[in-house]
């Protein structure tokens, strides 16, 4: 954005108006006459508005040059004719140009005031009853309030999009609510940082020790946890001692902060492995839930008959023979505890045939006339497993049907739950390593109890991005029926990818570059020399030998986020290299990106609520979700057009771009339940507790036809040689064994 300035003029079109979030287009005749588009936050602009605004000047590549606002004063109506104006634009809801005319000739120049302070005496009008009389004074004064509001974030730089939601939360109330606790604005909006919060408050002169400041930062503590390292909860002391250091502030303030948290039920205290442990609700209950009703299922598994196991033996012999396959004795034995268990687990690395089992399960239970539920976390997993299963898969969020959510992916509600439980006698999750505990409590909930519950997944890969460690949990409690697969069939042998993940599993070093295999390792001695190797084959070498497509076909995956050869700078150089500019390509810039049509792209949040429409046009629906890859289809002034999986085309607003990032190279957590034909992954020093053999294992297994270390092998060495597994505090384990 260039540099700040101010502009005073008349609105005289308004391009685009999004009611939800205020995001406005319009075009202002300035004081000097020229025409300039302005783009930003200003809820109720209309035609014929005076306004003064700040901001500075942006380049839309196919709008030209425009004004990114940052600030406004709109000019109150002055005389009768602007006041005219102001009310005949519709800005107040009920009242057109028909009743304006008749609310100046009665009032004048005083039309305002009397709409504000007097509005009973609006029923003098023919026409307008008192209530109505009371709807136009209330929807004016929201009017004067909302904008206060936004002007209050914009003297704060907290983005003016938010300004909605904590309007729908306090009303015209807002702004005296938050001046006088700004913690409300980190605890009601997801979005709005803690940092951001206390930032509002030093301003505000609002002491370092202030009750709500240290409340508030308790509660960050706990929710920074889970969000960032995977906790359900903390222990007490971990707590205090953690929020006492974030708040620089002494620990009995906090200890005192806790007290009283607790007392008002927004914290829940209980005693886990001998230690008092501190949880957020949503935590806890969704925890409990869980542990209680995988425990009921367990117990269930207990009860099998003689009988029912040699009806199992019976069906799966049939099935080999109907399939002309053999399966392996652990093969067998996974089936077997799938069809006759309550709960049971499939584990195992690549090539060890839990694909196979599912397969067999599905056969089995459709021939007993079962319902079935295939689902994973991701759409990505779910499409994958709906190719190699030959059955339909969903999502688990679509499984559930996505209901109403405060705000907060954490607060989300689904359609199907205890009350109105799912119809489907037998739910298989796959990619079970990557569902956080809230999803998975949702899902055993909405399960009947009589239903019974297949977990499948890698439990070597890393631990879900959210909170909790549920798969490890479970088979740590040796509560289930686990199985785990160990035996590497003989077409799955014959790959480099599956062969080196065992070898990086059991702490060996891979074995590269031998003639037509698909493991290979490209030497480059500092971070430059990474990024300008990846860069090369990825547009070069990898699709002339192999005839990929660039975009479509080879993934890079990188350790790390920030770095020379991490995430953000490898995009950048990536997008230059695959996507250039060029005249005909529009662009959208942000503040940390540009978009270009043509771009591949990454959700990076659940979007429960955004349509999209099949490229057909035959089928419509809502979500997207976090990890969903697509390619930007075209951008205008109103929105950016994306194709998901070459499926499903969804359309983004400007306030909703935050929600996209460039997928040319994504992390190792962010390509869990996927796979790519190729994957490229650059390999180097870094912090320990990131460059793991886990983080390792989990980039190889995302390839299904290539893998393309580029770095140092001292590097591969020890990531191999690390085995740290970072602490989650999670009380599944506990709940999962009081339970029984």
């Amino acid at each position: 954005m260039g540099e700040a300035l101010k502009l005073t003029g008349t609105v005289t079109e308004v391009i685009y108006f999004n009611k939800e979030n205020g995001y406005s287009i319009f075009d202002l005749l300035t004081e000097e006459k020229e025409i300039v588009t302005c783009t930003g936050t200003l809820p109720f602009v209309n035609p014929g508005e005076n306004l003064t605004v700040m901001g500075g000047w942006h380049h839309h590549p196919s709008y030209g040059k425009q004004l990114k606002l940052t600030g406004f004063v709109r000019q109150a109506p002055n005389g009768e004719t602007e006041i005219l104006g102001f009310l005949a634009s519709g800005i107040i809801p009920g009242v057109r140009r028909a009743t304006a005319e008749k609310l100046v000739a009665k009032f004048g120049a005083d039309t305002l005031r009397v709409i504000a302070d007097s509005p009973e005496r609006l029923a003098e009008i023919k026409g307008i009853t008192e209530k109505r009389a009371f709807e136009i004074h209330h929807a004016y004064l929201e009017t004067q309030d909302l904008e206060q509001l936004i002007m209050f974030m914009q003297k704060h730089s907290i983005a003016t999009g938010y300004a909605m939601r904590l309007y729908e939360l306090f009303g015209g109330r807002a702004v005296e609510r938050i001046e006088k606790n700004p913690y409300l604005l980190c605890e009601y909006v997801r979005g709005i940082s803690f940092r951001v919060a206390d930032g509002v408050a030093k301003s505000l002169g609002i002491l370092p020790n202030d009750e709500n400041r240290i409340r508030s930062g308790v509660k960050h503590t706990l929710t920074y946890g889970a969000f960032s390292g995977g906790h359900t909860y903390l222990p007490r002391a971990l707590l205090v001692s953690t929020a006492a250091q974030l708040l620089y502030t002494d620990e009995l303030l906090i200890e005192n902060a806790v007290v009283s948290l607790l007392a008002s039920g927004e914290l829940i205290s209980d005693v886990i492995d001998g230690t008092e442990g501190i949880f957020l609700p949503v935590f806890y209950q969704a925890e409990y839930r869980l542990g209680k009703k995988l425990s009921s299922m367990a117990l269930e598994s207990k009860k099998v008959n003689p009988k029912a196991l040699q009806a199992a033996e019976r069906e799966i012999s049939e099935l080999e023979m109907e399939q002309g396959i053999e399966l392996a004795p652990l093969q067998k034995e996974a089936v077997m505890t799938g069809l006759t268990s309550g709960l049971s687990i499939i584990t195992g690395g690549p090539g060890t045939g839990k694909t196979t089992a599912i397969r067999f399960l599905i056969a089995a239970f459709r021939q007993r006339k079962k319902k079935i539920a295939l689902c994973a976390p991701t759409g990505r997993a779910a499409k994958r497993m709906s190719l190699l299963a030959g059955y339909e898969a969903k999502t688990i969020h679509r499984l559930l049907e996505v209901g109403y959510a405060d705000d907060d992916d954490i607060m989300r509600e689904f359609s199907k739950n205890a009350e109105d439980p799912l119809c489907e006698d037998v739910v298989i999750v796959d990619e079970v390593s990557m569902a956080d505990v809230l999803l998975l409590s949702a899902l055993t909930e909405a399960m009947r109890p009589e239903s019974q519950l297949i977990l499948v997944g890698d439990s070597d890969q890393l631990p879900p991005v959210g909170a909790g460690n549920v798969l490890k949990d479970v088979i740590a409690s040796g509560k289930a029926k686990v199985v785990r697969l160990d035996t590497v069939f003989r077409q799955a042998e014959e790959s480099m990818i599956v062969q080196n993940a065992h070898r990086i599993n059991h702490g060996d070093i891979p074995v590269y570059n031998q003639k037509d295999k698909d493991f290979f390792f490209v030497s480059a001695l500092d971070a430059e020399s990474i990024c300008k190797q990846v860069a090369d084959l990825v547009a070069d070498r990898l699709p002339k030998a192999y005839d990929f497509d660039a975009l479509r076909d080879i993934q890079v995956i990188s350790p790390m986020k920030k770095t020379t050869a991490g995430v953000v700078h490898l995009n950048q150089l990536l997008q230059e290299v695959l996507n250039p500019a060029e005249k005909n390509k529009r662009e959208r810039a942000m503040t940390l990106r540009t978009f270009r049509e043509g771009d591949k792209v990454m959700q990076v949040k659940n979007n429960y609520d955004l349509p999209w429409t099949s490229l057909d046009k035959k089928q419509e629906g809502v979500g997207v979700y976090n990890g969903d890859m697509g390619i930007i289809e075209s951008i205008d002034s109103e929105s950016i057009t994306v194709v998901f999986d070459g499926e499903r085309r969804a359309e983004y607003k400007p306030t909703m771009l935050e929600e996209l990032e460039h997928a040319y190279a994504v992390t190792v957590h962010k390509s869990q339940g996927s796979e790519f034909p190729a994957v490229v992954m650059p390999v180097f020093h870094g912090v320990p507790r990131l460059m793991t053999r886990n983080l390792l294992y989990t980039a190889v297994t995302r390839a299904t036809r290539l893998v393309v270390l580029v770095g140092q092998k001292s590097a591969v060495e020890t990531m191999i040689d690390n085995n740290y597994e970072e602490k989650r505090y999670s009380a599944l384990p506990s709940f999962l064994e009081a339970r029984q």
